[in-house]
Parts: structure tokens; C-alpha cells; sequence
């Protein structure tokens, strides 16, 4: 059966390769829940997709722009509406803002030497000289 089918089909689109992605977009489009438009007869989704095309049934413009779609990996920025692209700008003045406080953070605390001299109210770090001189609670007095 699916020998007949291609070769009815080759009439309709001559090349072959053109007509195996034009078969293979359609049985995915099958697979994917759309109506067909030929009497299934217990064949498969390609079985069905190359009978649609023989007779005529489904568009292959169509097709063609599905499976250009499908394998588009550059999306034109041309369909983002503006609104989106204003938003965006907000976002990137309000970031920039947030940086320049970092930075202006940053540039005041050069001469600082180690991160605890930042914090006003930080206690003081505890010397590992201080901890050794103490006697551990775990250990027994004699």
C-alpha cells in the first residue's frame, strides 16, 4: 500500500526529499490531534500523511511554513510588541541604578582591610591563642 502511495505522491511533489519532510510534518501534525482528511483504513500516521497529499487533501504551502517554523531556531524580534521592549529599558535603567549603588558601596570601603571592619557593630573576630588557653568542658579535671 505505502509503495502505491509514493508513487502516486512523487506526481504531486517530484522531489523526494521535499516530499518525506512534507510527509513527516503532517504525521507529526497527526500525532499532534489534527483532523484528518482521509479515511485511516488501519494505517499508520505517514501512511495517512502520504494518502492526504496523493489526493490532495491537506495544503503543502501549509506544510511547508509548519515545518519551516518547526525548525527555526531565530525568532524575529520584529513581532515583540513595543510595550515589552519599554519594559525592558525600565528594568535596565533600574539595574544599572542598583550597580552604581554596589559600586559607590564599593569605592568607599578601599582602604578597609578585611570584611569584618565594615560592620560597626560587629563583635571582634576571637583568637584561636585565647580558645587554647581555656581548658575544654569535655575534658576531666584531675
Amino acid at each position: 500500500m505505502a509503495r502505491v502511495t509514493v508513487e502516486d505522491c512523487v506526481e504531486k511533489v517530484p522531489n523526494r526529499f521535499d516530499l518525506v519532510m512534507f510527509a513527516g510534518q503532517r504525521a507529526r501534525n497527526i500525532t499532534a490531534g489534527e483532523e484528518l482528511t482521509v479515511e485511516r483504513d488501519n494505517d499508520k500516521n505517514p501512511v495517512v500523511a502520504l494518502r492526504e497529499i496523493a489526493d490532495e487533501t491537506v495544503e503543502l504551502e501549509g506544510l511547508k511554513e509548519n515545518l519551516i517554523r518547526g525548525h527555526q531556531k531565530f525568532i524575529s524580534m520584529e513581532d515583540e510588541p513595543e510595550e515589552e521592549i519599554i519594559e525592558f529599558m525600565a528594568g535596565e535603567e533600574e539595574l544599572a541604578g542598583v550597580v552604581q549603588a554596589e559600586n559607590e558601596l564599593v569605592a568607599g570601603t578601599d582602604h578597609v582591610s578585611d570584611a569584618s571592619e565594615i560592620a560597626t557593630d560587629a563583635e571582634p573576630p576571637a583568637s584561636d591563642e585565647a580558645a587554647g588557653d581555656q581548658p575544654d568542658a569535655s575534658e576531666e579535671q584531675v
